[in-house]
């Protein structure tokens, strides 16, 4: 991109003085300073590497491998740095010396080493590495990238932007790209979910820069160590119900939230921000269309953005991001408390900060629950496919382990709620035939011997030996984001947990009538058919502008047995439980005391206007 990092417009020039001038540059330098090492994660404190022996190194290397497995094949080394945090620093000989040892380490674990930037300490100079692991048979690392926010912010123009390496003309070029049906490109709106991915090489370069041709998804994902998954959302309202099937059913890592500069945090905006709140997404920001904005315009949203993030509701520290340091100091936030929410000022027509932006994607560790390699595999079906002269197919999110072509399968449920065997002839992750498909990952199977009327959203294809049981009634527990009156049995809203989307009756709520910040055990039944549910997954129940979020902790299968969540497990505690800033509106009337009532009224006052 022609933008070189830390280069700023003049209205992002402004803007930023303005910042420091109210205070902020307080926070850049206490995110720049280096906080204790932590004990998990994957980053990794090391104040010198020099000459070790033959033991020492083999500890050395035996901790490298633990923190590439927090990181998911990625770690973060701060060479120079005490474990307090201390930035003391090294002389030049000696800390060329302790690079080459990292060096040493990580072609023992078949690893790479790119070095990020050098650091002034107080006798002498640090260093930022990143050490990642080289990819082995085609399991590469997939960082799964949510984008959502109102519509015409320019989601689907930065997605284009990002992929292909080519800036946008200012009348729709890079969408254009991205969009799936007729209809999106007569009307510039993205109506369905679409993913895009954007491959990154050792080194942290982009694969597809543009500069020659465009490589296909499989070309790309044969050169890169790293793959990013745009999940391309809708923004306009009329449908939310597919954006949040895709935010819960699709497993992303991380939340995108893209706000137009000329339109500041709307209604909608605020809408996606608190789905990816309840579904716990790490958040970043990035504002676009700058090139186009008043200085006094972007400077207001701004502010906005950053009253909503320091809300009780949310509890964000915003960081408007400015060279690579903020990039850094984000990363590490993102991949360990996620208390920073980075915020990009950004241009896809002059290409402005988007190389920052990608820095951060190419830092981030993917967010993958992994369980150990030989847990059964359970792939969620969100699409079905009729493929002339393949037949069925489906397409969905490995949610766990591993499943081959080999594998012994079940599919299910049914409309009687059954599962039945099912073989596939082949798998195909982003357009590349693979032998296996792996935990975390988006792939699709071609099923023999079924029809594509046999399978629907929210089915699953999994291990024989997962035993899987499909249910009709389930027990969370919930908390009513907003209600205009109260919530007793007998109510229906749509509810979306992982793929599956359907309607429920509310069968019994443990403390009663439920109104606006409460949080109570609720008993749901589906209306329609039974479901396959996981035990301790996050669900988000809505109708209309109601909203609640909520955790399953007990299911009833079919055939009567139940199945609870270990109480120690939960993490559904009053003091843990917050409302996210853009659902959370204050009781229309006098209720009766609770003492399951949350405080609403220390939420920001700008979240009543979603109401």
């Amino acid at each position: 991109f022609p933008k070189l990092s830390g280069e700023m417009s003049a209205a992002q020039e402004g803007v930023c003085s303005a910042w420091d001038a109210e205070g902020e540059k307080a926070v850049f330098e206490k995110c720049e300073a280096m906080e204790s090492e932590p004990q998990e994660g994957n980053i990794e404190y090391k104040f010198m590497l020099l000459q070790p022996s033959e033991d020492r190194l083999e500890h050395l290397v035996t901790q490298m491998l633990w923190r590439l497995a927090e990181g998911q094949g990625e770690a973060i080394y701060e060479i120079g740095v005490e474990d307090d945090g201390s930035c003391t620093g090294l002389s030049h000989e000696d800390l060329e010396e302790s690079l080459s040892t990292l060096r040493t380490m990580a072609a023992r674990v078949n690893a790479h080493v790119t070095p990020l930037r050098n650091i002034q300490g107080k006798k002498g100079n640090c260093a930022e590495v990143l050490v990642r692991k080289i990819p082995e048979d085609g399991c590469f690392r997939d960082l799964r990238v949510a984008v959502v926010g109102n519509v015409d912010s320019g989601k689907s123009t930065i997605i284009g932007v990002l992929t292909s390496g080519r800036l946008d003309n200012g009348r729709g070029l890079a969408r254009s790209n991205v969009f799936r049906h007729r209809h999106e490109l007569e009307s510039g709106r993205t109506s369905s979910i679409s993913q895009q991915i954007m491959g990154l090489d050792l080194d942290g370069k982009l694969i597809n820069d543009g500069c020659v041709r465009d490589y296909s998804w499989g070309e790309i994902v044969e050169r890169s160590a790293k793959v990013i998954t745009f999940i391309d959302l809708a923004g306009h309202e009329k449908y939310i119900k597919t954006t949040v099937t895709g935010m819960t059913g699709s497993l992303p890592g991380y939340a995108m939230v893209v706000i137009g500069a000329n339109m500041g945090v709307l209604r909608m905006t605020r809408e996606h921000l608190g789905v990816a709140l309840a579904l716990k997404l790490p958040l970043l920001f990035v504002v676009t269309k700058i090139d186009m904005c008043p200085p006094n315009i972007l400077q207001q949203t701004i502010d906005d953005l950053s009253k909503i993030l320091r809300s009780p509701g949310v509890r964000k520290m915003p960081l408007v991001v400015r060279g690579e340091g903020d990039v850094l100091s984000a990363a590490r936030s993102l991949s360990n408390d996620h208390r920073v929410a980075p915020i990009f000022l950004t241009s896809s027509v002059t290409g402005t900060d988007l190389n920052l932006v990608r820095m951060l994607l190419n830092l981030l560790p993917p967010k993958t629950d992994l369980q150990a390699p030989d847990s059964p595999g359970e792939f969620h079906i969100d699409d079905t496919f009729q493929v002339t002269g393949v037949g069925a197919v489906v397409a969905g999110t490995m949610l766990r382990g591993e499943i081959t072509v080999r594998s012994n399968l079940v599919m299910g449920p049914d409309s009687l709620g059954k599962f039945v065997p099912v073989q596939i002839k082949s798998i195909m992750n982003k357009r590349l035939p693979v032998a296996k498909a792996c935990s975390g990952q988006s792939a699709t199977f071609a099923v023999k011997k079924f029809r594509r009327s046999q399978f629907r959203k929210g089915m699953i294809v999994a291990d024989a030996a997962l035993n899987p049981r499909s249910c009709l009634r389930f027990t969370a527990e919930v908390v009513v984001l907003h209600h205009h009156t109260t919530i007793t049995n007998n109510y229906q809203p749509v509810v979306h947990c992982l793929t599956v989307t359907q309607s429920c009756r509310v069968i019994g709520i443990k403390d009663g009538p439920m109104r606006t910040g409460d949080r109570s055990s609720v008993d749901f039944e589906f209306l329609y058919r039974p479901e396959y549910i996981v035990l301790g997954s996050r669900m988000i129940f809505r109708e209309g502008r109601t909203k609640g979020i909520g955790k399953i902790v007990s299911i009833t299968y079919i055939d009567g047995e139940t199945a609870t969540l270990d109480e120690a497990t939960l993490s559904t505690k009053a003091d843990e439980t917050t409302i996210p800033a853009d659902r959370a509106a204050p009781l229309r009337r006098a209720a009766p005391p609770k003492s399951e009532r949350l405080d609403i009224s220390t939420v920001h006052p700008v979240a009543s206007e979603c109401a």
